[in-house]
């Protein structure tokens, strides 16, 4: 206990830092790396290698169905947000899961290969404690805040080596730079995919409590590294910090020789104390922007100006700075071809392309319909901006009806709303002052017509003023409301 309270005022302003070597376990660099810690989305590592297991061990395959459970699709973003009853493959949930960190993904997985969640997670304790993961302990299959739910930099070290040496095969799951669900594409949040040199892995995480964690495996000259970084900042300087332990692994051992050794990653002391919780840090008031609870990716949060030195910066005096972090990390993806993802059955080949086309069908439809069907609900619920009803429609009525009732009807109003129509169309007013004036036997039928017609030319009239503003709240309003489904998932 007395060792728990030492540790904790250093740990609630640092990171766990941790680099080995993949093959032999070797430690390179170690900054907490036996303190708990709340393991946030990397959980999912754990999630797809129990799977993975299971396909390996022939209890299913990568095409079995599973199919979305009312818990499943009722947990937080970021998810997929598929009804209940919605059934797809192994294969495309895994991919979900692990590229868009999809929380429903993990529950979906959970309970088709271990009946339940918690009878998953009594699968995924087990298979810790074989691999030797004393530290960690699992309650759920996504990560999400849950009591009990710990790990550590340690342990995930250990869990990424698992995966390397266990699943060769299906390891391609843990480097996907990006999925397309219909008209929908989501890149990897690992921001090392695509950009830093050899980039292979793993899985991110962010929840309040823990920070934003990173598990990263790079390979270059047939060396690879796994790097786990928790607790930093934001989604840019765990990025940077991995980027910068694993350039240090590669390059910054020439003078390894007058460092101790720091032994093997099952090797190093774990330490017995509660984790940090990092709530007030990550998502208090003190923040600019505070971090959302179940967002992987936080772009608007800055980094701070560690992250702006050099990949190299480790290696400062033994070779030449190669690119600063922040460079590296803002250059574009390398260019790929998302991968495909679908519900339903297995496919293959063209079929694939088929149902990728119906469901971007469907997405485009869904939008329209949501479009069409915003316009009555956004003017009925604004009784007030009665002068927002919009200008197109009275403008067709009353061109239809009465074209030269129409200036006349319009005339009243146009004081009220000179931003929006007076400043459109000052011309024609003019040129039908000028027109009356020089033939003034036109004028009786104008005047005789609206006579006639009060009833009609009265609804455009009252209409008109009501359109502009509803316009503009249209403009305002209904985006933000569409869209929410599709940001939410950012996570």
């Amino acid at each position: 206990m007395a060792l728990a309270t030492l540790a904790a005022p250093r740990v609630a302003q640092a990171e766990a830092l941790l680099v080995i070597e993949a093959d032999t376990g070797k430690v390179l660099q170690a900054e907490n790396a036996t303190y708990p810690w709340y393991p946030a989305s990397v959980t999912k590592i754990m999630t797809a290698y129990v799977a993975l297991k299971a396909v390996k061990d022939g209890r299913m395959t990568l095409d079995t169905l599973l199919t979305v459970s009312p818990t499943a699709a009722a947990q937080s973003p970021s998810k997929m947000g598929f009804r209940p009853g919605t059934q797809l493959t192994l294969d495309n949930a895994l991919k979900m899961m692990m590229v868009k960190s999809a929380n429903d993904m993990a529950v979906v997985i959970a309970e088709g290969v271990g009946g339940s969640i918690d009878g998953f997670s009594a699968e995924m304790n087990k298979t810790a404690q074989r691999l030797g993961m004393t530290q960690t302990s699992y309650v759920n299959p996504n990560g999400l805040p849950a009591e009990g739910q710990i790990t550590s930099a340690r342990d995930l070290g250990i869990l990424a080596r698992a995966v390397i040496r266990d699943l060769p095969e299906y390891e391609y799951f843990m480097h996907i730079p990006a999925i397309k669900f219909g008209r929908r594409v989501t890149a990897n949040f690992n921001k090392l995919i695509g950009r830093y040199p050899g980039a292979d892995g793993m899985k991110t995480g962010f929840i309040c409590a823990s920070g934003f964690n990173l598990v990263a495996t790079a390979t270059r000259n047939n060396k690879r590294l796994i790097a786990v970084v928790l607790g930093a900042q934001s989604s840019a300087q765990r990025a940077a910090k991995a980027a910068q332990l694993l350039e240090r692994g590669f390059g910054g051992n020439k003078l390894s020789w007058l460092k101790p050794s720091l032994g093997s990653v099952d090797a190093l002391a774990p330490i017995d104390a509660s984790p940090p919780n990092l709530r007030d840090e990550m998502c208090g008031p003190k923040r600019k922007r505070p971090a959302a609870e179940n967002e992987e990716d936080d772009p608007d949060i800055a980094t701070d100006n560690n992250t702006d030195s050099g990949v190299s910066m480790f290696t400062a005096g033994l070779q030449t700075p190669t690119m600063k972090v922040s460079d590296l990390l803002a250059m574009p993806a390398a260019a790929t071809t998302p991968v495909i993802v679908y519900t339903g059955p297995a496919r293959t080949g063209a079929a694939v392309l088929e149902a990728d086309a119906a469901e971007s069908a469907a997405q485009a439809a869904s939008v329209a319909k949501r479009k069409k069907g915003a316009k009555p609900k956004v003017a009925a619920a604004k009784p007030a901006a009665d002068d927002a009803k919009s200008d197109k429609k009275p403008e067709a009525k009353s061109a239809a009806a009465k074209p030269d009732a129409k200036p006349a009807a319009a005339k009243p109003k146009t004081a009220d709303q000179k931003p929006v129509v007076s400043a459109a169309k000052p011309a024609p007013k003019a040129d039908k002052k000028q027109e009356a004036a020089a033939k003034p036997d036109a004028a009786k039928p104008a005047a005789a017509k609206p006579a006639a017609v009060t009833p009609a030319a009265a609804k455009p009239a009252a209409a008109k003023p009501a359109t502009a503003p509803a316009k503009d709240a249209a403009k305002s309003g209904k985006p933000a409301a569409q869209q929410k489904p599709d940001a939410a998932p950012r996570g």
